[in-house]
Parts: structure tokens; C-alpha cells; sequence
């Protein structure tokens, strides 16, 4: 098993990864959210999720570890393959899916291209328990952070009632989060309008 490649990066898309290593290009599909902490480094570590089958040996690479737990979590869902969990991991960060999952948003996961309603009520059934044991990444769940992501939730919903995307939504959020992680619910929406 490789648990990771570190090596510089050869060349990059929004959909994978070259890296050489020893004079070795390995091939690495990865995340949206993998692609925006890569850009403008010229070497990394991704961790490694290796998918053998009888036709081919596919490697996803994942910038940090609890990324690649996420997408172990995902692709043990009834009818999540490895493709439709990266698609999931390229539309919502790690704690943005906790957050979803605990909440129930069945919404936000179905606003997922290739997720559909049952699709997202079975991730919910199957990945609540686990996720509110240990979160997706294997640690510690705390109910403050429950707290914050039912929070965040409920802001990102307000917004996108108002008109904005969910991209939009998600980058204002989460500029006023980083500085103020503790804001309510209603100061945290008018905070995020001001930089919409």
C-alpha cells in the first residue's frame, strides 16, 4: 500500500495531479478542494488511496489526511463510487460535510451533481452515527463544533435563499469565520453580505 507521494508537482488540473518522484510521474486524481492548496507549489505530499481493479490501478491523491478518510467514509456508502466521492469532496470541504450530514441538509447534498435524493438520505443514514462518533476524518467530534457547523449551515442557506451561489455563500462565510469563529447565526449573515 502507498500511504503517500511526495515529490514535485509536474503538472496540475483541476482533476489531478503529476508528481514526480525518483523520476517516477505517478498519476493522482484529485479534489477541487485538493487542486486549490496545490496551486502555486512546486512540491507536496499527497496521501494515497489506491483503487485496483482487473482493468486498471487508479491512485487519488488527497492534500491532507483527514481528506482521504472523508473519501474511505464516502466510498463505503451503498452506491457512492470513488468518482461520485471526490465530486462530493471537490463541492464541500470535510467540515462542511460533517456539518451536513449531522444537520440532515439533504438540500446541500443534492445540490451535488450526481447526488440525488436517495442518494443523499442514504449517505445521512449510513454516515450520521460515524460521523458524529468520530467526524469524517477519524477524530474527535466536539459539540461546540457541531454547534458552529449548524451555525455555518443555517448562514449558508439564508444566503442562498437571498440570490447568491453556493460558492459565493461558502468563500463569504468562511472569510468571516476564520476572524470571528464564534459569531451567531444572524450577525454571521449580515457579516457575509457586507463582503458580498
Amino acid at each position: 500500500m502507498i500511504e503517500y507521494i511526495k515529490g514535485e508537482i509536474k503538472q496540475l488540473t483541476p482533476t489531478f495531479a503529476v508528481l514526480d518522484k525518483a523520476g517516477i510521474g505517478f498519476y493522482l486524481q484529485i479534489s477541487l478542494n485538493t487542486f486549490t492548496e496545490l496551486q502555486n507549489l512546486q512540491e507536496c505530499t499527497l496521501f494515497v488511496h489506491e483503487v485496483i481493479r482487473e482493468d486498471a490501478y487508479l491512485l487519488y491523491g488527497f492534500y491532507g489526511s483527514e481528506e482521504r478518510e472523508a473519501f474511505r467514509k464516502l466510498i463505503n456508502v451503498t452506491g457512492i463510487g470513488a468518482n461520485t466521492a471526490r465530486m462530493i469532496l471537490s463541492s464541500l470541504t470535510v467540515a462542511e460535510l460533517e456539518s451536513c450530514i449531522i444537520s440532515e441538509n439533504i438540500h446541500t447534498l443534492k445540490s451535488i451533481k450526481g447526488i440525488g435524493l436517495k442518494t443523499a438520505q442514504r449517505l445521512i443514514v449510513e454516515l450520521k452515527d460515524k460521523v458524529i462518533r468520530s467526524g469524517m476524518s477519524g477524530g474527535e467530534v466536539s459539540p461546540a463544533s457541531v454547534a458552529g457547523n449548524q451555525v455555518r449551515q443555517e448562514a449558508l442557506a439564508a444566503l442562498q435563499m437571498l440570490g447568491f451561489t453556493p460558492s459565493q455563500s461558502s468563500k463569504a462565510v468562511n472569510t468571516v469565520l476564520k476572524e470571528f469563529p464564534t459569531l451567531p447565526v444572524e450577525q454571521l449573515i449580515k457579516a457575509a453580505l457586507k463582503i458580498l
